[in-house]
């Protein structure tokens, strides 16, 4: 079947991010993956790429694009060429929806030609230790101050993804407590510094995958806040957070498909070079029909991710429909690249291969932005069950 998600502008897109992978990203990719993040001057070079400002309005140093499908053209290079961008993901895919739609005229000004540019670099801390998917629980305070001019936070995060070279953390944390009628109720979420004297990064996590990724553990003592730096309305933001989770859950659902599609891909090249018995790999019914089965799945699992996209470009893409999405897709691409991975036999436990890069990174999908068990609670309650 033709696909008909990207046109030419799209197709151009991936030859320039295709030919800078290839001769920015891979030549040192083991680097990073040895150092466990990518280098901070990386994130500059994304910047001049024009990859942050893709969704960015004009004004500001972007594009100006309302779409997501230049960001799916990322996910499906960087999988095909078995890399990752660091902890660049969540500057885009996370921080920029709150700017764009919490942030004043001032605070666009102030925030967005640096974003644009990579020389602030934005991530999101809700995670604590304690609540991973109960974000109303959260314990992290900002207290007004008696001169009414800042606020002072106090607290921690954990697992947050692009913590050590964050120069902006969109923090949640309660400017009130929560009422008997709805404990959600008092989270608020602000651009924090985080140069801010008592902000600090505890450790870089040691993850089992996302290795290029930097996720570490944040604290925040007595951290002066300046009233200017609230994202929205005080006390609204948890329901800020439930309205970009579709956004996120598709990134997630995306990636998954690509990182599945790219599995095969390794797989079968894999598979056409080695020989036993005298014969390539290839060559055994088995290992045919373990490729046509993948094939099969990476089909199907790119249908779904190419309607969401559509629908979430198109600003309709519910709740439900995108846990769907990511539910499907994540679990596909965990049996697919499990059975890629099967066919490289031993080789594929060595993380040389990308393979093995690929099984440890997939992992995580079926964890974060809400577990495979939430997205069936999700999609079972929109059932009507």
């Amino acid at each position: 079947m033709r696909r008909t998600v990207f046109n030419e502008d799209h197709e151009a897109f991936r030859e320039t991010i295709r030919a800078f992978i290839e001769a920015e990203v891979v030549p040192v990719y083991d680097e990073w993956f040895a150092a466990g993040q990518a280098p901070r001057d990386f994130y500059y070079q994304l910047g001049e790429l024009g990859i942050f400002g893709i969704n960015v309005p004009e004004e500001f140093g972007g594009a100006g694009l309302e779409s997501h499908k230049f960001e799916a053209v990322l996910y499906e290079e960087t999988a095909r060429a078995g890399v990752q961008f660091g902890g660049s993901g969540v500057h885009v895919l996370l921080a920029l929806p709150y700017l764009k739609m919490l942030a004043t005229d001032e605070q666009k000004k102030r925030f967005l030609p640096k974003f644009v540019s990579g020389e602030e670099m934005w991530a999101i801390a809700m995670t604590e230790p304690g609540t991973g998917s109960d974000l109303a629980g959260m314990k992290s305070t900002a207290k007004l101050s008696e001169d009414g001019t800042h606020y002072v936070l106090n607290g921690a995060k954990t697992f947050i993804t692009g913590g050590v070279h964050a120069d902006r953390m969109i923090v949640c944390a309660r400017t009130s407590a929560p009422t008997a009628e709805d404990r959600r109720h008092g989270i608020s979420l602000f651009a924090v510094d985080t140069k801010s004297e008592g902000y600090s990064v505890g450790r870089k996590l040691d993850k089992l995958g996302l290795k290029t990724s930097d996720t570490a553990e944040l604290a925040f003592v007595d951290v002066k806040v300046p009233v200017e730096d609230l994202l929205g309305e005080e006390n609204k933001g948890f329901s800020y957070l439930g309205h970009n989770l579709a956004s996120e859950r598709w990134g997630i659902a995306f990636g998954a498909y690509a990182q599945a599609k790219a599995a095969v891909r390794f797989a079968k090249q894999y598979v056409q070079d080695r020989t036993v018995f005298g014969k390539t790999v290839a060559s055994f019914q088995n290992t045919k029909f373990e490729l046509a089965a993948c094939q099969a799945e990476v089909d199907a699992a790119e249908a779904v991710a190419d309607r969401a996209t559509e629908a979430l470009d198109a600003g309709e893409l519910t709740p439900a429909e995108a846990a769907s999405a990511k539910l499907f897709c994540t679990e596909v691409a965990h049996r697919v690249i499990d059975r890629c991975l099967q066919l490289h036999g031993g080789y594929g436990f060595m993380n040389e291969y990308p393979i093995a890069r690929l099984y440890a990174d997939n992992r995580v999908n079926r964890i974060y932005g809400g577990t495979s068990e939430i997205m069936k609670s999700i999609i079972a309650k929109d059932m009507g069950l």
